[in-house]
């Protein structure tokens, strides 16, 4: 869905306060080296970066992720960050700091300390430089300069279809993949969201006119199961068996996220994982 980054704003404990003093911190991917004088920020970007690095080939400084709204503050870790890819893109990294040791498959219910999502808008693999042949330098006139940049390829960009007012929560329909064009300088915008995968489950923060590109920082995940209202709660692994029923849920929730719920008949405290609008999976 969410900034990789999209970030889509899941954050647990989201905090808007003031940055904490920096911290040496200990990183499950930097091989426990301890990254000093850098902020929560810097070293959950170093082990995203290591971590798509190795999943993908290349080096992590070829990773770029795309910056998250300011006003949300990464909290210090004390364990190693759990990674995974949520969604059919790739290019979303959930982001999660654990609350108990050991690794995702060995505590599968535990809910995190915080959690966020990031989008990444760069993963290239890496050349040897040895293996590019050395550049003939040329003289090119300024007209044909400019030609050539303008017949690169940049990519796809995600554009609305019509104005989209904030708070809307996107479909696939509300947008459209276009050639994404160059910036002045030649480069192109990594801030744009590039497949309309990217906009499933997530809603506007602000105005978009028709035509307009969206970017990561347009959008966050949104709250698909609201405080108070009926959702429905699938129980079983759907081969051998699957219940559903009718629950209340007890606080709001975004896709993935864990929420309290209750069960209006028996007045039982339940716990399920958000699959969709108003839909959760028991736990």
């Amino acid at each position: 869905m969410l900034c990789l980054a999209w970030v889509l704003a899941g954050l647990l404990p989201a905090t808007w306060a003031a940055a904490p003093a920096p911290q040496v911190m200990p990183f499950g991917d930097d091989k426990g080296v301890q990254v000093k004088d850098a902020s929560p920020l810097e070293k959950m970007h170093s082990q995203v970066r290591n971590w798509m690095a190795e999943a993908n080939g290349g080096s992590p400084d070829q990773v770029q992720i795309a910056p998250i709204d300011s006003r949300v503050q990464v909290l210090p870790c004390e364990r190693p960050l759990w990674l995974d890819h949520p969604f059919a893109s790739k290019e979303t990294v959930r982001v999660r700091c654990p609350s108990v040791a050991g690794t995702v498959a060995q505590n599968a219910n535990a809910v995190p300390v915080w959690q966020l999502y990031l989008r990444i808008v760069s993963a290239l693999p890496v050349v040897a430089p040895a293996k590019v042949p050395a550049p003939v330098p040329v003289p090119v006139p300024a007209p044909a300069r400019s030609g050539a940049v303008a017949s690169a390829n940049p990519g796809k960009m995600v554009v609305a279809k019509q104005l989209l007012q904030r708070g809307t929560v996107l479909t696939a329909d509300m947008v459209q993949e276009v050639d994404a064009k160059l910036l002045p300088s030649g480069q192109v915008d990594t801030t744009h969201l590039t497949s309309v995968k990217d906009v499933s489950m997530a809603e506007l923060v602000r105005d978009v006119p028709a035509g307009s590109p969206l970017r990561a920082h347009d959008i966050r995940r949104a709250v698909l199961v609201k405080t108070g209202q009926q959702v429905l709660m699938t129980v079983g692994n759907g081969n051998d068996f699957q219940i559903r029923v009718r629950v209340e849920a007890l606080q709001d929730g975004r896709m993935g996220d864990q929420v309290k719920l209750k069960n209006a008949e028996s007045g039982k405290s339940l716990s399920g994982l958000v699959t969709g609008p108003n839909a959760v999976k028991g736990l």
